[in-house]
């Protein structure tokens, strides 16, 4: 349960943040940056943050259970099941995005990395905090 917990809670909120700075960042937002326009940029984040709870709760969850079915294959370990999950997260990621207005490789890549992210941290943090220890093997 605190498995979905994790994912539940940092998946959003992480992925909300990163799709909002990709959002900006291929509008042209950057170029000419000034600490008004960061707090402009904060302020959308907080005004967006409870439409990012409801579009990515579903999608951080389904990830969430691909995280705790590869959990219970034995021969699968943490490392692994991080990236495994990661990898998971870049492609629902794309499938689930529109890719905005770019062409090229870096609409791909940066939109898949607001799946990946969230993803491989929520993974992590699974491992550190919600895995039960597993028993010593006998010798």
């Amino acid at each position: 349960m605190k498995r979905y917990l994790i994912f539940g809670l940092i998946g959003p909120f992480v992925g909300g943040l990163l799709m909002l700075l990709v959002a900006t960042y291929q509008s042209g937002y950057w170029d000419q940056t000034s600490f008004a326009e960061v707090g402009k940029f904060l302020l959308g984040f907080v005004k967006s943050l409870q439409y990012n709870y409801l579009f990515g709760i579903v999608p951080a969850l389904m990830v969430g259970s691909i995280d705790d079915i590869l959990y219970h294959v034995k021969r699968i370990g943490p490392g692994l099941r991080v990236v495994l999950v990661g990898l998971v997260g870049f492609g629902a990621a794309l499938l689930y995005s529109s890719r905005g207005p770019g062409s090229g490789w870096l609409p791909y890549l940066s939109y898949g990395l607001v799946g990946f992210v969230p993803a491989v941290l929520s993974s992590w943090l699974a491992h550190k905090y919600a895995d039960e220890p597993q028993p010593a093997a006998k010798a």
